[in-house]
């Protein structure tokens, strides 16, 4: 099944169950989805979806910050359970030793040795650790193994 189908059938439980706010979260993730489907008239992979779902999340993140900044506490909330639903459909977050390991990984296979062999090193990276790690600090990880 692929994420997509999952998604609609989630949709359709959250109808049954009459669960509005979960129910309102989905509905903003399929209509992200069918947006840049529209866009790139293309079909999304369950990898384009998780960069949309990965996107959603950071967006929500930050504005939960914002929030919170602004002692506006109610507002936060609801974005914090629109997280906990979008994290529902995330694969397993890898720890830091995995991130490490298969950076290391990475490097034997691409033989990286300078900054200038990042961006090799980051392709072969992204796909294996996308949604399942903050790429910030993958990337911090890696100007540090590079540097």
């Amino acid at each position: 099944m692929t994420l997509t189908e999952r998604l609609k059938d989630e949709q359709k439980a959250a109808m049954k169950a009459r669960n509005k706010p979960r129910l309102g979260a989905i509905r903003l993730v399929l209509a992200a989805i069918k947006q840049r489907e529209v866009d790139e008239r293309i079909t999304l992979s369950d990898e384009d979806v998780l960069a949309v779902l990965v996107k959603m999340v950071k967006q929500r993140r930050d504005s939960v910050a914002q929030y919170e900044a602004a002692n506006r506490q109610d507002l936060a909330d609801v974005e914090l359970a629109e997280i906990a639903v979008l994290d529902e459909f995330m694969p397993q977050p890898l720890s830091d030793d995995e991130v490490v390991a298969l950076l290391d990984e990475a490097v034997a296979s691409t033989g990286a040795v300078s900054m200038q062999d990042m961006g090799k090193l980051m392709g072969v990276l992204k796909p294996l650790i996308q949604g399942r790690a903050d790429m910030g600090k993958v990337s911090q990880l890696v100007k540090a193994k590079l540097g």
